[in-house]
């Protein structure tokens, strides 16, 4: 039997995961001999790696006496990226409700926002007494690296956003001379997208769009990075600047539904309509994804609320099928007048072979030499514990 990998079809064995729904389709998957993947395994070395409950509260508190105890050149002790949605805002509000942190919180603009979202962010930063810091990207830069990406044929469609968003939170940090980000990703309803479908790493971004883009980067600078975050950019904020990064939600039970009874009651917050879509662009990706790779980003995110116990297999299957609710053919024609390119033009880059980000140059070869390292810097805090785990066990 055949089934659909990142666009191409492969002859093997379709199967799904029996705890999760995940399936063959899925880069990198496996089962063992309970019938359950590799992903639903990471999971349960994810909880040991980061407890919640008790555990999890006195890891957090010693983060947060250091973060309590270095504050910046405004007061500020952390940067905290903010989207509108519902994760970002709700770290916001337990950073300053109950950690007693001083956050900046900083977002990043590519053009792309959804008005829901803006109004979210405006409202949270008033009720919470905390500055706003909106970094906006260059436009022609932003917008021609959604095309680039169109035309490089890969699942990475929002690469761009994802390094500016990061570098953005850099850009912050250094300029406050805070030492630590905060950024609301949980595993527990997020789950691990496999490393095909979402390969960070900025000189990636470089390669790819110094190969088929028509606008040049401008140069880096520390204090303005723009869409520059590959590896000589990431090792002088982390290692000679020693920022870090925390994702404090990974030591909590975080629970989607609760988390939004919070934030509608306290900050007014509403629903931008789907998970990341505080982003519009979400809708052209989801459909590109669907029609073109056979990716369904929301079994990734689906089978982690399984697992967590937020979501019934069986509703999840029922989810699993036909397009995605935000695929909106209005919402999708305005992305694609927002790029600047015709509709034809659009359609003849979904009729590109399918690629992934081994077909470009990439820093992949440098970080797999450094696996040691990243594994050191990701128990020290100078990444993201998960960094390691994402790279090196689901890399295939």
């Amino acid at each position: 039997m055949s089934v659909i990998v990142n666009g191409v079809e492969l002859d093997i064995e379709h199967r799904r995961c029996v705890r999760c729904i995940q399936d063959s389709s899925v880069p990198g998957i496996n089962f063992d001999a309970e019938g359950v993947c590799n992903f639903c395994r990471m999971h349960e070395r994810l909880l040991e790696i980061y407890p919640s409950g008790k555990k999890g509260q006195d890891i957090l508190e010693s983060f947060f006496e250091k973060i309590r105890s270095t504050p910046g050149k405004s007061g500020y002790d952390c940067v905290v990226g903010v989207s509108g949605g519902r994760d970002s805002t709700y770290l916001l509000w337990k950073c300053v409700k109950e950690w007693g942190l001083r956050p900046l919180a900083v977002h990043f603009n590519d053009g792309f926002d959804n008005p829901v979202g803006g109004e979210n962010m405006s409202r949270a930063a008033e009720a919470l007494g905390v500055e706003l810091r909106t970094i906006t990207s260059d436009w022609r830069e932003a917008k021609d690296l959604k095309i680039t990406f169109l035309k490089a044929s890969v699942p990475d469609l929002n690469l761009g956003t994802d390094i500016g968003i990061a570098s953005s939170l850099y850009e912050a940090a250094f300029q406050e001379g805070i030492k630590y980000i905060l950024i609301g990703q949980s595993f527990r309803t997020e789950g691990i997208k496999p490393l095909s479908w979402s390969f960070f790493d900025g000189d990636y971004l470089r390669n790819v769009q110094k190969k088929l883009g028509m606008v040049p980067l401008r140069p880096w600078k520390p204090g303005d990075p723009g869409f520059n975050l590959g590896k000589k950019e990431l090792t002088y904020y982390t290692v000679l600047k020693k920022i870090r990064t925390l994702t404090p939600l990974y030591y909590v039970d975080y629970v989607r539904k609760d988390a939004e009874e919070i934030l509608k009651n306290e900050l007014g917050w509403v629903y931008p309509g789907a998970h990341y879509f505080d982003d519009l662009y979400h809708s052209l990706i989801h459909y590109v994804h669907r029609v073109k790779f056979n990716i369904d980003l929301n079994m990734n995110s689906d089978s982690a609320l399984v697992r967590s116990g937020q979501l019934s297999r069986e509703k999840a299957l029922e989810r699993a099928s036909g397009a995605y609710h935000i695929e909106d053919e209005r919402i999708i024609d305005l992305c694609i007048k927002r790029l600047g390119i015709s509709r034809n033009e659009f359609e003849s880059y979904l009729n590109l072979p399918p690629r992934t980000f081994r077909d470009y140059p990439t820093g992949y070869g440098y970080i797999k030499l450094l696996r040691i390292p990243i594994w050191m810097a990701s128990r020290a805090n100078l990444l993201p514990k998960i960094t390691y785990e994402k790279y090196f066990k689901h890399g295939k």
